[in-house]
């Protein structure tokens, strides 16, 4: 996917899932075929079209600064420079953007540039802090930093895969299928039937 498309449809995820933002993505870039044009449209106007992403009043605001930030510091929409920047350059430059956390930072390098960035979204940190990879104190800011360092570079992708895999198939919040995990003995968090 194009990384401001990545980027944007990644603001649209937040607190909901990825078919409803898939959905409020779609009716944007339908009703607003270029980004000045969502940069531009009344936010009440853009709130009505992502409505079915969930928390439209805080994201249309919220995607129109970080438009209007690109074009302010790049001149353009067209973010594949990068691509050709050291990966926490490339990060930083991302997360100077207003509400670009480290979640959404990480999706665009990994999903749009193929960069070893490991995004840590609720499922991974749910499933790490139970299987005790990291503590179960620790923030979802700081997963990203402690489950990178954790990896090598080529591995990152393919652990977020299975991390939000196991998440949502098997380690789920309500309700983990600990009798059906490969990890159930070694897990510290398994649960045992009454």
């Amino acid at each position: 996917m194009d990384p401001l498309d990545e980027l944007i449809f990644t603001v649209l995820t937040q607190h909901t899932s990825d078919l409803n933002a898939g959905r409020a993505f779609k009716a944007m870039r339908s009703r607003y075929r270029a980004w000045h044009d969502v940069m531009g449209a009344p936010a009440e106007a853009l709130a009505n079209a992502i409505k079915t992403g969930g928390l439209a009043n805080q994201k249309a605001p919220r995607i129109q600064h970080i438009l209007a930030e690109i074009l302010r510091r790049h001149g353009h929409f067209d973010l594949t420079f990068l691509a050709a920047m050291p990966l926490e350059e490339a990060r930083a430059w991302l997360r100077a953007l207003p509400g670009v956390g480290p979640k959404t930072a990480a999706v665009v390098l990994a999903f749009s540039f193929g960069m070893p960035a490991m995004p840590v979204d609720t499922h991974i940190l749910r499933v790490s802090k139970r299987v005790g990879l990291i503590s179960k104190k620790t923030s979802a800011e700081d997963a990203h930093d402690i489950l990178e360092a954790m990896l090598r570079p080529e591995d990152r992708f393919r652990a977020h895969v299975l991390l939000i895999t196991h998440g949502r198939t098997t380690c789920k919040a309500r309700r983990p299928l600990c009798g059906q995990c490969a990890l159930n003995d070694v897990c510290p968090s398994k649960v045992t039937p009454d």
